[in-house]
Parts: C-alpha cells; structure tokens; sequence
C-alpha cells in the first residue's frame, strides 16, 4: 500500500557515512539503531508480512494487520499500543503469506466496504475480507495459477491490491512461491456479484523472474500506476499496474544494494507525487529508501530489526505516538515493530 513521503531528500553527511559502510562488506547494519516505538504481542508462529487500515472516524482506533506463517496460521489484528485484537483476527489460515488493504470496495451500488486480501498458500487461494467488520466476500477462497499445469507453481505467496487511478477498478497481483522465469504475476480483476461477495477474472499474467532465489514482496503506487517487486537475488523490478499498458518491464534497480535477499517494500507516497520506496535488506539488517520518482537510493537505516520480511507504512497522524505517520516492519522473533514516520526521515 501508499501513503505518504520523504519530503527534499538531500544527500547528507551521513548519508554518505552509510554509503561507506554499507560497501565496506559488513555482514550486519553498522549504523546507528533507531528503536521502534512500540513492538507487538507476539503471534503463535511465525510473523510474515503487516497491513495497516485507518479507521475513517478515529484514526487512534486504527488496526495494524499481521500475517502469523503456519499450517494453523491467523491473520492478527493488532492496536496501536501492539496488542492483539481477538475479535477482528481471522484463526485457522492454512499459512497466510503476505497481506495488503484498499479503502472503498463497491459491493454493490450503494454500498462500499474496505478489504484486505491475502493468500493462503497451503490451500492454493486468494482470500478477500471486509474490513473491520471481518466478512469473508470470497466464498471460501479464489483458486489461483489454475492455469499452469505444472502444480508447484500453483502456491501463491506475495500479493497486493491496486486501486486504478484511470477507472477506480480493484485488482490482486498475486505471486508464487516458485514459478517459471516469465509471468511470475497474475493479475486478477476484483468486481461485485449479487450476493455480496466478489468474483476474480484474470486479466493478465506478467513478470520476469531471475530463477535465483523467489519473488515475495509486492507493492502498488495507485496514485502514479506503478508495481514493484523483489527478484530477491537480483533487483527490484517496476511495470505499469494497468493492464492495458503492457507487460514491457520498466526498470530495474537496487542490484548493488542488498547483502543478500531483497525482501519487503512500503511505498510512502504524497499527493504531489513525491515519496519513497523503503525495502528491506534483509541479512543485513537494514532499510534502503528510493526516491518514489526517480529510485534512486537517497537513505539507509538501521531499524533495529532482524531478517525483515515485509513492512508497510501510512503518512497520516494516527495518534500521539505516530504523529507523522506509521511505519510497520515484521522482526523474526514473531512480533511486529512500529515506528513514528518521522523517524525515517
């Protein structure tokens, strides 16, 4: 998801103190930790990959989503102070990847809710939820890759939901565990039926894959009409989210950047287009942040967190401790860290 910026990047002492470190070869960040604002309950398993949803009518009642990775996994629902909320967790997921949430969903012409979807990889599904009131809208589960007929590309892994700016329709790029080096993503088309749940009809299948290591994060720029993901042993990749703008692979950046696996992306976005892309470094232990226009690599940070998956950040105040915005990043001991924007700025 998209929220908010870094506004007049500039190229600072220290950032080119980081610069000196981060090429020096070190296995772990040698910069200055910033400590999280508040860490989570800890989940059951194994936490994975974080959404954030802006309750409209008080964004201190905000919800902080978290995948917990299992055979008997649960999509965790957390308040701002990090403490789980039972009554809008979703129990008995078999393993839940990733995570993602847009606003404003039609489900029929008079009504709209917010959704979050996420996959469900033992089960070969897309799932799509109401939020907050936590309605399964699927029917149980959207089957996907259904059309490769080679099994072990029918797991789904990474996903995220696009918002068209062009005509408001709602879309899941959805990838896999392990898939073929061309048309890793699946994109699905998200409409209403009558009987208040949603339908899925792919609409295109994209992506180049470099065969080293595996596609996980995913992240659309609604408002500039962008997707990124991670070709974690090789580069961030970007094309155009709209499907009637092709399938041409725009750029490929961050190759020279990461230790070992590039992991999780948050696209902190502005409404005068400025911002940035923040992704994990995962081995090392830090975040490198892109210009959301030109990505190119403007700041690193020492997050004090370890083997970061996936992360997600939101620009507007929430509360006295996230004044700025939020920032969210999944740590390998089963919680999840939360930041005040400001801090990464």
């Amino acid at each position: 998801m998209i929220y908010s910026s870094m506004k007049n990047f500039k190229y600072s002492a220290g950032f080119s103190t980081a610069l000196v470190l981060f090429s020096c070869g070190n296995t772990k960040s040698q910069l200055p930790e910033i400590k999280p604002d508040t860490i989570t309950e800890h989940v059951k398993y194994d936490t994975d990959d974080p959404a954030i949803w802006i309750n409209p009518e008080d964004a201190s009642q905000s919800i902080v989503f978290g995948t917990d990775k299992d055979t008997d996994g649960c999509i965790f629902a957390f308040d701002l102070e990090g403490k789980i909320i039972p009554e809008k967790s979703i129990p008995n997921i078999k393993r839940p990847n990733n995570v993602d949430l847009r606003y404003g969903f039609p489900v029929n012409d008079s009504t709209t809710t917010d959704i979050i979807a996420f996959t469900e990889r033992e089960r070969k599904m897309l799932r799509i939820y109401s939020v907050p009131d936590m309605k399964p809208l699927d029917g149980g589960g959207f089957p996907v890759f259904v059309e490769d007929a080679n099994e072990e590309f029918q797991y789904p892994m990474g996903v995220s939901l696009y918002k068209s700016a062009v005509d408001g329709a709602f879309y899941a790029i959805v990838g896999r565990k392990t898939g073929p080096l061309e048309n890793y993503l699946y994109q699905y088309k998200i409409t209403p039926k009558s009987d208040h749940l949603v339908s899925f009809d792919l609409v295109r299948k994209f992506g180049d894959f470099s065969g080293k290591k595996e596609i996980e994060a995913i992240a659309v720029d609604d408002a500039l009409g962008f997707v990124y993901y991670s070709d974690e042993g090789e580069s961030i990749k970007k094309y155009h989210a709209e499907p009637a703008k092709g399938n041409e692979q725009l750029a490929a950046f961050g190759s020279e950047d990461f230790l070992e696996d590039i992991e999780g992306i948050a696209i902190a976005a502005y409404d005068d287009g400025s911002g940035m892309l923040i992704v994990s470094d995962q081995q090392r232990g830090q975040f490198n942040i892109y210009d959301r226009k030109t990505n190119e690599l403007v700041r690193i940070l020492n997050l004090a967190t370890t083997e970061t998956d996936g992360c997600e950040v939101v620009t507007v105040p929430l509360n006295d401790s996230f004044k700025n915005g939020l920032f969210v990043a999944m740590n390998d001991d089963g919680t999840f860290y939360y930041y005040d924007l400001g801090k990464l700025k």
